[in-house]
Order: C-alpha cells, then sequence, then structure tokens
C-alpha cells in the first residue's frame, strides 16, 4: 500500500465505504496520517450514506477459441 501521506495531494478521493472510513481514523488516531488529510476526505465524502464494504469489481475471463485437433 503506498504511504497515506502521499495520497493527500496527488490523488484526492473521498471515502468508499464505512469500513474505510474507520481505518482512516485508526491511521489518524497512530499517525500514520495526517489530520488534514483526514478531514479533507472527510468533508469531501460529506453525510453521504456509504455501504459497510465495497466488493471488488469481478475480472471477466476472455473466451479462448477452442484449439481444434489435427486429424
Amino acid at each position: 500500500m503506498e504511504s497515506a501521506k502521499s495520497l493527500s495531494s496527488e490523488m484526492y478521493m473521498p471515502f468508499k465505504s464505512r469500513a474505510q472510513r474507520r481505518k482512516f481514523a485508526e491511521l489518524l488516531v497512530q499517525g500514520k496520517i495526517s489530520p488534514e488529510t483526514f478531514e479533507e476526505w472527510n468533508r469531501e465524502t460529506g453525510a453521504k450514506k456509504l455501504p459497510e464494504r465495497v466488493k471488488r469489481r469481478s475480472v471477466r475471463k476472455r473466451k479462448r477459441p477452442v484449439k481444434r485437433r489435427r486429424k
């Protein structure tokens, strides 16, 4: 995982889930992210109703052509 400090200015994006918000609050308490970063993300997310967890997108497998045997 990239350090959360580098995410503050380069990649600004709000929280996607309540679990992510809790994780970042924990990182804030541990001193691994700045209070400004947490507040910025929290402000951008606002009072939106977030899901508890976000599932990963499933990756579709390409259909491979059937290999035909030579006679």
